[in-house]
């Protein structure tokens, strides 16, 4: 347990998540993306954060998510070039809808692999077709394999079946990650899922909040610590101040989660709750939702609650 705040928080990635639109509308999307979602980056915007995280001289990694990003390829191309011309390495991930045959896939694929080190991440899943690995998926691996492109595969594992993905697809790994139950999934996954006392999520398993090594960058500017957990907003102040001057304890939400975790948040607020919960971040997730109208400016955007419209 973490019980003070010895400084400057030495930031390693920056995560633009560069639109909330996707073309799916998957169960366990802790962004909400959708295709009514609006919001995207404007290039000058991302300029401005990647000048801000060179200031800070920390950070080492970039990476492209959304929503889809490859929705807005222009811009997703210029952030993935500009920032491996300023030195970072560079992720991107993708649902992989555009990969419709291993040939239309490289023409997609090769001016990201022409940019330079950049690895792709793919999502390949049963929120994403009917089986682990999606056709697209496959085709998507078969391009970038052509390519000589570093890639990998997440997959989030399913409430309803115990049942693991693959371990690898021609030679590229597949990451079996823990489905976490916030965002759509609070909603939509939560009732046949296995729970536990919520007495018993006494910290996140997620992420540093006390000493963040990465930061969600939105459309709108916020900074998420954790997705729907704002600790700024890049359009109104310097990225870089914000990061320097980042003070968690004394953030009324981010102290108890610290502290105690989502049942400290609870308890501090005395909010209501039931006796179990599917994991931690189905409990904080929660208590964040009771707790919106109060802190509006830290819990933001509408997005990340599910008011997209």
């Amino acid at each position: 347990m973490i019980l003070a705040y010895e400084g400057r928080v030495a930031l390693k990635g920056v995560h633009f998540l560069l639109t909330y639109r996707c073309d799916s509308e998957c169960d366990h999307c802790f962004a909400w993306g959708s295709p009514k979602s609006r919001g995207v980056f404007t290039i000058s915007g991302i300029n401005n954060i990647l000048l801000e995280a060179k200031k800070l001289e920390t950070i080492t990694n970039i990476a492209v998510e959304g929503g889809e990003p490859f929705l807005y390829y222009p811009i997703m191309l210029w952030t993935v070039r500009e920032s491996v011309k300023r030195g970072f390495h560079v992720e991107v991930l993708s649902n992989c809808y555009w990969a419709s045959s291993p040939e239309d896939a490289v023409e997609w694929l090769r001016p990201i692999a022409e940019a330079g080190d950049v690895k792709l991440s793919l999502s390949s899943d049963l929120y994403h077709g009917e089986e682990w690995i999606t056709e697209t998926a496959r085709n998507a691996v078969k391009a970038a394999n052509a390519l000589g492109m570093e890639t990998s595969i997440i997959a989030v594992k399913h409430p309803s079946t115990e049942a693991l993905c693959p371990k690898e697809l021609e030679g590229v790994q597949i990451g079996n990650w823990e489905l976490m139950y916030r965002g759509r999934a609070a909603l939509m996954l939560t009732e046949g899922a296995g729970k536990k006392p919520w007495t018993e999520f006494t910290e996140c398993p997620y992420e540093n909040l006390a000493e963040p090594k990465r930061v969600h960058v939105d459309p709108y500017g916020y900074m998420h610590v954790c997705q729907g957990i704002s600790i700024g907003n890049a359009s109104k102040e310097p990225f870089s101040k914000v990061i320097q001057e980042y003070k968690p304890f004394e953030n009324a939400i981010l102290e108890p989660l610290i502290h105690g975790g989502p049942a400290a948040l609870v308890e501090k607020f005395d909010l209501p709750h039931d006796d179990r919960y599917a994991d931690a971040c189905h409990l904080c997730y929660v208590a964040r939702c009771i707790l919106r109208s109060k802190y509006p400016d830290t819990l933001a955007p509408d997005q990340m609650y599910g008011a997209i419209s």
